[in-house]
């Protein structure tokens, strides 16, 4: 995934940063070339290339305030050659998260619907009887949105269809297995990009193929850590006043002054090495933050 450092901080909207990659540039000079005498003038190319970035971006917006509608966190977003990446951390339910993730998709089709709206209204007016530069652009954006939607539901991880899906798999399966049926899925969909590559001769596709292979078998590690977390052992005197989980036995919390493991647990909240005291716990299952006295039962302290 690209990252925020070393790209270019272009806007700072709603406490969300956008940066661009500065691949982007390098991709945008050759895709305005290449699609040369499309247009009577290259300046419709840009106009074109800077809308499929506008799309891209309010896409991405949609994942990042869907996800803070419901409590998560999203404050970056990154947009790169492949499309953009908006950081969100949604509260650990398969609702939560299915809400942030399908908010992007639904960005574009209401942006097909202003499209179509819009483009049939300039067309009766008869706006576009001249311009014909104009109304090939219009055509091109609404194609472009068509396609990217369609692109992003495909059910394969980590588009946002294969997200969906893994979210609706969580209300079945759980968190660790509904990864691994999605990554699982997305690694057969990765085979058909890497086919569709070859016979197409395209390096678009294959750095498509490679991408979703990157985040596929990253997804199958992660759903081995979520399976092999799900079998500790757990205290069950506590439990997080958000998602009514216990807290697991041992050393999972890292001591935010002297960065050593301790279990805020045993200890009511002090860490062993360096006697610093944390009066908020985070919840390693659903990731929300609440006091220590919030979390059901009590914890006695040894101080000698």
């Amino acid at each position: 995934m690209p990252r925020s450092q070393g790209s270019i901080h272009l806007f700072r909207f709603a406490g969300i940063d956008v940066f661009l990659h500065w691949s982007w540039f390098v991709v945008a000079a050759y895709e305005v070339s290449s699609r040369k005498g499309t247009y009577s003038s290259l300046a419709w190319n840009v106009l074109e290339y800077l809308a499929l970035f506008l799309i891209v971006t309010l896409h991405e917006f949609g994942h990042a305030l869907a996800c803070r509608q419901v409590g998560g966190t999203a404050d970056h977003i990154v947009l790169w050659p492949l499309g953009g990446v908006a950081y969100v951390n949604p509260p650990q339910r398969p609702g939560a998260t299915l809400w942030s993730i399908t908010a992007g998709p639904l960005v574009n089709v209401a942006l097909l619907a202003i499209l179509f709206v819009g483009g049939n209204l300039i067309h009766s007016a008869g706006w576009l009887m001249e311009a014909s530069d104009l109304r090939s652009l219009l055509d091109s954006i609404f194609v472009i949105n068509l396609g990217l939607l369609i692109f992003n539901i495909l059910p394969i991880y980590p588009l946002d269809g294969g997200q969906i899906l893994r979210s609706l798999l969580w209300f079945v399966l759980g968190p660790a297995r509904s990864l691994m049926a999605a990554a699982v899925i997305g690694l057969l969909g990765a085979l058909g990009f890497i086919f569709w590559a070859i016979r197409a001769q395209s390096v678009w596709i294959a750095a498509i193929s490679v991408f979703v292979l990157m985040n596929c078998w990253g997804g199958l590690q992660h759903a081995r850590a979520l399976s092999r977390f799900a079998e500790l052992p757990r205290r069950k005197e506590f439990a997080c006043p958000a998602c009514k989980s216990s807290p697991p036995m041992g050393e999972f919390w890292r001591c935010g002054r002297c960065g050593q493991p301790f279990d805020t647990f045993a200890t009511g909240g002090v860490c062993l090495h360096c006697s610093a005291r944390f009066e908020v716990t985070r919840c390693l299952d659903c990731g929300a933050s609440h006091p220590v006295h919030e979390w059901s039962g009590a914890v006695t302290i040894d101080t000698r």
